[in-house]
């Protein structure tokens, strides 16, 4: 990994940060690193290490390599994006090419990061997706919900729950970008719009990870009965076709 700038920033608030990677030598500078920059940073080797940590206490976001002993952080990406209140994940991985990616993203990551990554940037995607669900937060205080074809969204419990009933888990990402959709119900959302709107301005331009968290959140919907609620405009992006009442 490059040499890290020592330089510190304040964080924007106080974050509990977990590092999950089996080189002590990268666990320490990011830790230190991160650190230097207002965040509390928690470090695990593999699997066990991280189930020991998350017992001590809740954490705000899950830094995770791909190449773990054991339990791999594929394996642990799914199974915590599964869970109703799993953290926000970054994945590190040192296969940076774009399949390694949508695979991360599709098993529900909130950002992916090829090894060695800018420290800059690290910093710039864990305070993106720390904004991200800080303001999830905020909109969690009012109590905001809507409902659209059946569906019921509550934002304060970050809950989908479909005509039937049943409830539906969402992964961080999948959430942030559904809420974007029925923010902006029947307009055409290209994808740049999309990566701003769900995952931040300082995200990186990746169209194909859009498309493959639609094709996720598409799949959720039409289990539960959903009728092309998310509508592929050719050559132009995507539109939530459903009307939105505020509840």
């Amino acid at each position: 990994m490059p040499r890290m700038d020592t330089r510190t920033e304040q964080a924007p608030a106080a974050a509990r940060i977990l590092m999950v990677d089996d080189d002590p030598g990268i666990r320490d500078v990011v830790s230190d690193f991160l650190g230097k920059h207002g965040y509390t940073v928690d470090t695990a080797a593999d699997a066990r290490e991280m189930e020991l940590a998350l017992e001590r206490g809740a954490i705000d976001l899950l830094v995770l390599d791909v190449m773990l002993p054991g339990e791999d952080g594929l394996a642990i990406c799914r199974r915590l994006a599964s869970s109703a209140n799993g953290p926000p994940i970054i994945m590190l991985s040192a296969m940076g090419e774009d399949t390694d990616r949508i695979v991360g993203l599709e098993l529900g990551a909130d950002d992916y990061l090829a090894k060695p990554c800018n420290p800059r940037e690290l910093l710039a995607r864990v305070r993106a997706v720390l904004r991200r669900a800080e303001q999830r937060g905020a909109s969690n205080a009012i109590g905001a919900g809507c409902e659209f074809a059946g569906w019921r969204l509550d934002l304060v419990r970050r809950e989908l729950r479909s005509p039937q009933g049943v409830v539906v888990n969402l992964s961080s990402g999948e959430f942030s970008l559904l809420r974007a959709f029925v923010e902006r119900p029947q307009r055409v959302l290209t994808r740049d719009q999309l990566l701003d709107f769900a995952r931040g301005p300082a995200s990186e331009a990746f169209d194909r990870a859009i498309d493959v968290q639609i094709s996720r959140l598409r799949r959720k919907l039409d289990d539960g009965g959903g009728q092309d609620l998310i509508r592929t405009i050719r050559n132009e992006g995507y539109m939530f076709t459903a009307k939105v009442k505020r509840i």
